[in-house]
């Protein structure tokens, strides 16, 4: 990968038992809001996977906008590849670990 973007695109990482989720923090850059989303709409008609997809709006702190997806009951553990490609295409090397 030649670019990180980690510094414009903040993912984080959060696994449980039948259950993934990842959160892509934009601050207030609706291009990049614009961007996440043809990337999840690329690898959702790749993948046949069908995350539930969550926008974080919020007024009063335009710093932490956000795309959160999530699979449940995700016995196959199939988020993994879908997650890896969402982030690929993005160019973000890594992600926070949400404990």
């Amino acid at each position: 990968m030649t670019e990180n973007r980690c510094g414009e695109i903040e993912a984080h990482m959060r696994m449980e038992e039948r259950y993934e989720g990842l959160s892509l923090i934009f601050g207030d850059h609706p291009e990049l809001k614009e961007e996440i989303l043809g990337v999840v709409k690329e690898v959702k008609e790749e993948t046949g996977l069908a995350p539930f997809i969550f926008d974080k709006v919020s007024n009063d702190r335009p710093d932490i906008q956000a795309i959160y997806l999530e699979f449940q009951e995700d016995v196959h553990r199939d988020a993994g590849d879908f997650f890896e490609r969402i982030l690929r295409k993005l160019k973000i090397d890594h992600c926070e670990t949400d404990l």
